[in-house]
């Protein structure tokens, strides 16, 4: 049984495309340069900040978004961002009597968003707030924790198989991988996908596949 289920921030449930438009802007980038240079690095498997240093080999992310915001550029997202279908798979899940919850590598900035935006989620969690990355072993136990203690109970919903799955899997948690989003389409590790629950396109899917699997309907859903 699926009892509780975490979601990824960044291109699971909030389209980052306008966020990368306004770094390419603050670059002085072009941003379809910006955008294939960032595809370059993420079929390169390197961090994505890899993508501002080809531009400012000295970038520091963090004093970065420091001059942004005393240049009052800071970032941010809203409502608009959101995939549209985001709100509704969240709602529809905690309408199954689920437990779920956001957990991402997200800044300081974003938590306080993401609870603004009054999300149908019983738990938001974030690198900031916990004070522990995605992928380390030490943010997916929080997860764990989160959720109620049992990893086998829990379903990880991510858009990338390096930072998402792999270590959400590794931790003992069911997975589901989500094909949108730079690293959706570019970053394929086929071993990784084959292991996951459900494999999807859109959050739509998903409510339905779950209700299935908890009813124990559908032995091989989503593939």
């Amino acid at each position: 049984m699926i009892d509780a289920i975490f979601f990824d921030v960044g291109g699971t449930i909030l389209d980052e495309s306008r966020e990368f438009e306004t770094w390419a802007d603050w670059l002085g980038v072009p941003r379809h340069t910006f955008s294939a240079v960032f595809g370059s690095v993420i079929a390169r498997g390197l961090d994505y900040q890899e993508t501002f240093r080809v531009f400012r080999p000295d970038f520091d992310l963090a004093a970065e978004r420091e001059r942004r915001a005393v240049a009052d550029k800071p970032e941010s997202f809203g409502e608009e961002d959101l995939y549209p279908d985001a709100r509704p798979c969240l709602t529809s899940l905690q309408d199954q009597g689920l437990f779920v919850g956001l957990a991402g590598n997200q800044p300081a900035h974003a938590e306080s968003i993401l609870r603004a935006l009054d999300l149908p989620v019983d738990v938001i969690g974030t690198s900031h707030g916990w004070g522990v990355e995605k992928p380390s072993p030490a943010f997916f136990q929080r997860v764990i924790r989160e959720g109620g203690g049992d990893a086998s109970s829990i379903l990880y919903v991510g858009d990338r198989p390096d930072n998402d799955v792999r270590p959400a899997e590794e931790a003992g948690m069911k997975t589901c991988l989500i094909r949108r989003g730079p690293w959706g389409h570019i970053l394929d590790i086929p071993v990784v996908a084959q292991r996951c629950l459900f494999r999807i396109d859109s959050l739509d899917e998903l409510p339905t596949l779950v209700a299935k699997h908890n009813a124990g309907s559908g032995s091989d859903p989503g593939l």
